[in-house]
């Protein structure tokens, strides 16, 4: 009686032969190629070659990469970084090749989300990043939350921003107004970012339409001012009623600039820095003298 053959086992090629990935899995993490991780989309977050990005990167040098970044497949091939932009970066100066990930299945809306909640805890964020990451969350929270029993679009934006705030330290209301800064021109948002425009103030001028933030813009360079509150306010409520022009502008900020100045300082803080036996003109003469030597250096 012939033998039977034995069947020739097959060799079944794993999958990631056969999609062309390549990553090495452990416990539902996996080391990705640097060059197959791409940025988020619009990502508002800043990542700096600093003082800071070089700290991290010593680290991963002499720890590796603590913390996995967190990614999603994209159509047109490789990874989008979700969360894990800085760390990126640190891996590149590090020469590193690889960095782990932990790859996620993610709509647009959902790694909106994750990628502003995984930097907005960030210590000194710039004013510009903060406002377009909210509006980012506030935008996709929105997209999540319609509902056909809510027939007020008020009501869907405050849920929305109240969702927004939440473990962020700023309230709904102040979200919102970090929002509406994205309204500003380029320029505008700079001066922001720089503390050379105030926050309010700032909120303010981001209700005027963009050619007449530009003629400010102008107005500011060319008498090297900023407005006070009083002054964006007054702006804000003109451009409600009709388009402002530079002799607007002019009006309202010269009529403030001209009114008379009082500065009262309380006798309680002068005397905090002065012997007790300085006069009234002894302290006026010292406060004078270093006022004039602060204007000379200005």
């Amino acid at each position: 009686m012939p033998s039977k053959k034995r069947a020739t086992p097959i060799s079944l090629q794993p999958l990631d032969a056969l999609f062309g990935t390549n990553e090495e899995t452990n416990n539902g993490i996996c080391e990705i190629e640097i060059g197959s991780l791409h940025p988020f989309p619009n990502h508002p977050f800043q990542v700096k070659d600093d003082k800071k990005m070089e700290e991290l990167s010593e680290s991963i040098t002499q720890y590796g990469v603590l913390v996995p970044g967190i990614v999603r497949l994209r159509e047109s091939g490789g990874y989008e970084l979700v969360a894990g932009h800085r760390r990126k970066r640190a891996c590149e100066l590090a020469g590193l090749e690889k960095m782990p990930v932990i790859i996620k299945d993610l709509t647009d809306d959902e790694a909106t989300v994750i990628m502003v909640d995984s930097n907005i805890q960030r210590e000194e964020l710039l004013i510009s990043e903060k406002a377009f990451a909210y509006k980012m969350k506030y935008e996709a929270l929105k997209r999540q939350g319609k509902r056909s029993d809510l027939t007020s679009c008020q009501v869907g934006k405050k849920l929305a921003a109240e969702e927004v705030s939440q473990n962020t330290g700023d309230s709904s209301r102040q979200i919102l107004r970090y929002i509406h800064l994205t309204e500003l021109i380029a320029e505008l948002l700079e001066l922001a970012d720089e503390k050379k425009l105030p926050f309010n103030t700032a909120v303010e001028v981001s209700y005027l339409r963009s050619e007449e933030q530009q003629i400010l813009l102008q107005y500011m360079s060319n008498h090297n001012m900023v407005p006070s509150m009083k002054q964006a306010k007054e702006l804000k409520q003109i451009a409600k009623e009709q388009m402002l022009t530079y002799s607007e502008i002019d009006q309202i900020c010269m009529n403030e600039s001209t009114e008379k100045v009082q500065v009262q300082i309380p006798a309680k803080k002068l005397k905090q820095y002065f012997p007790e036996s300085y006069s009234k003109a002894q302290m006026e003469e010292v406060i004078f003298m270093l006022l004039a030597s602060w204007a000379e250096k200005q």
